[in-house]
């Protein structure tokens, strides 16, 4: 199941750094931390979905290379951002 429109617009208030804000890494890994987070929920009973496996795997690479891209630019945005998520590293 895809994310609610209600969902992913609270994840975007919640996380954005100005009024129209989007689009920023924060933003992004906010939605991707939510979607990996829901589809490893979902493998625990379909333990033979390997297309929507495949899926994650790119969610978590995406999510890497942006949590790259936020340390080598910012680093106290990403500490306060792997922090306020719960993400280990």
């Amino acid at each position: 199941m895809a994310l609610k429109k209600e969902e992913k617009t609270s994840l975007i208030n919640d996380y954005k750094m100005h009024d129209s804000d989007t689009g920023s890494p924060e933003v992004q890994v906010a939605v991707l931390t939510n979607r990996i987070t829901y589809l490893t929920e979902h493998f625990q009973g379909h333990k033979k979905d390997h297309h929507s496996r495949r899926g994650l795997l790119t969610m978590v690479s995406r999510r890497r290379r942006l949590l790259d891209y936020l340390r080598r630019h910012n680093e106290e945005r990403y500490k306060a951002l792997i922090t306020r998520l719960g993400i280990r590293r």
